[in-house]
């Protein structure tokens, strides 16, 4: 069962986290299944940026973006070559590194 390594995040989780995942679960339903509530405004129908996330490790391990969410992922702030949105980001056999941006264009959080 591959891991998700989160790197520290000052809101969703202060000292990091390792958690499990299931292959072919999004890195998102991963992490709010494991209380690291990574925002989702739009409900994870890839309509916005808000779950953007980098993933330092394991990038080339999972399916690649789709045009859909390669346009969003153009407005995301913070935007890396190893970026995804982790509403559609599915998780694959390999650990991933996951870094949540200090910021989302979101001006004001939904509190999912």
């Amino acid at each position: 069962m591959p891991q998700l390594i989160f790197l520290p995040h000052a809101e969703h989780c202060p000292e990091g986290a390792v958690i499990e995942a299931q292959p072919g679960e999004t890195v998102l339903d991963a992490a709010l299944r494991s209380g690291i509530d990574i925002e989702h405004a739009c409900e994870k129908s890839c309509a916005c940026t808000t779950c953007h996330v980098v993933i330092r490790e394991g990038f080339d391990s999972m399916e690649p973006s789709d045009e859909l969410e390669d346009d969003m992922l153009d407005k995301a702030w913070g935007l890396e070559p190893n970026s995804r949105l982790s509403c559609q980001a599915v998780i694959d056999q390999q650990d991933l590194v996951v870094e949540i941006p200090k910021y989302t264009i979101n001006q004001v959080s939904e509190g999912h």
